[in-house]
């Protein structure tokens, strides 16, 4: 079966907060240590980071918050003058639940934005026949289940529901004019995630492995071209479009160590399979002569998150982190409908609890370094940054 993108990956035309189109911001805990925690983090976000690790949880924890997404990524071509983007935030939510029945198994959901992003080019951008709007956002509602087979081995495993929108506007050459196109589609797919926990040294260094499967996505919906000359007006009516993505399988191997009763070091190395991606494809069923299948061919990479978290006092924590994200894509492919560079990161947040309650805000600033682009008809040098803020509220008892 072929493999191809298609519509999503259209619609990711800007800076997500990871590279490719991940988002991997789904606690501002773990956004303010550099999200380093597939190794330690023991509250119920661990749904998202690593699923043995919902053990961590005293009998019941619930969290609930937002992540703003800030991008900028410019665009230089050859010979030419500096492009950007209009100003767009993207904020994907998280929500996760965990209640432990008994000391040794834990259960939970959660439902937040693993890959999204969102961009729009300004106008007269000289990609605008690639991409002018995009929005993506897949969602992901994830039941969790873990249990603990030894004092120091715990096992977890979840199953991923995804629901994903899209919605794209790119502009239309004709002889002496300029039209557009608005395509819009929805799909549902499914995966699994499985982690381990494991106390090598007991309070002192964890270690954590957590793996979640690749996922077959349909997209299915409509497209709706204006402004199209008379003459063209037979070739481009409204038509049906659909495309099939595969979201990437993903490793997360990480380690944590406590030196210190209250500071805790963790580093991860992170796999995402993003050569899944081969091809981008908008196939259009009832007119098949307007397919314009694009290669890509993307690599899999891995990505490095180092983080620190360090109690002021039992209720008050500061953190740190720094990331290293390189771009899956090769230059001779890089064009504006899939902009991307190496991703450098930076981070920082607070902590505090107040009895069962607690708040937690961490921050990021991505700094997408110079990546050169020797795509035919659009070469350029594509780079930019992206601002993450994140708060997360929750409860545990």
């Amino acid at each position: 079966m072929k493999k191809t993108l298609s519509l999503v990956a259209v619609l990711a035309a800007g800076t997500s907060q990871a590279a490719g189109f991940q988002i991997n911001t789904q606690s501002a805990r773990s956004t303010g240590m550099g999200n380093a925690a597939a190794a330690w983090l023991d509250d119920s976000s661990a749904i998202y980071s690593n699923a043995a690790n919902i053990l961590g949880v005293n009998k019941l924890d619930v969290q609930v918050g937002d992540t703003g997404i800030l991008p900028g990524i410019k665009f230089t071509p050859d010979g030419g003058v500096e492009q950007g983007q209009k100003t767009t935030l993207s904020p994907p939510p998280h929500l996760f639940f965990v209640y432990k029945p008994v000391e040794k198994a834990a259960f939970g959901v959660g439902v937040y934005t693993p890959f999204g992003a969102r961009s729009r080019w300004e106008d007269g951008f000289i990609g605008r026949f690639r991409a002018q709007e995009s929005a993506l956002a897949v969602y992901d509602i994830n039941p969790t289940a873990a249990y603990q087979l030894h004092e120091r081995f715990r096992f977890g495993a979840g199953l991923n529901i995804y629901r994903g929108t899209l919605e794209l506007k790119r502009a239309l050459g004709f002889v002496e004019s300029e039209g557009t196109v608005h395509l819009g589609g929805s799909s549902w797919g499914w995966g699994y995630n499985v982690g381990v926990q494991v106390d090598v040294l007991p309070k002192v260094v964890t270690f954590g492995l957590h793996y979640r499967s690749a996922a077959d996505l349909t997209f299915k919906g409509d497209a709706d071209f204006q402004n199209v000359p008379a003459e063209f007006q037979s070739r481009l009516p409204d038509t049906r479009v659909q495309g099939d993505v595969t979201l990437p399988a993903t490793v997360a191997a990480g380690i944590s160590v406590t030196p210190l009763e209250n500071l805790r070091i963790a580093f991860d190395a992170n796999w995402v399979d993003w050569s899944s991606f081969q091809e981008l494809a908008i196939e259009f069923p009832d007119n098949p002569a307007i397919n314009n299948p694009l290669p890509k061919r993307w690599h899999a990479k891995w990505n490095y998150h180092l983080g620190a978290e360090y109690g002021v006092t039992p209720d008050f924590q500061v953190r740190l982190g720094f990331i290293l994200d390189p771009a899956p894509t090769p230059g001779g492919t890089l064009t504006p409908d899939l902009p991307d560079a190496n991703r450098f990161g930076v981070s920082a947040g607070l902590g505090y609890k107040w009895q069962g309650l607690r708040a937690d805000l961490g921050y990021q600033f991505v700094s997408l370094a110079d990546k050169e682009s020797y795509a035919p008809g659009i070469s350029g040098t594509y780079n930019g940054s992206a601002h993450v803020l994140g708060l997360t509220l929750g409860y545990g008892m």
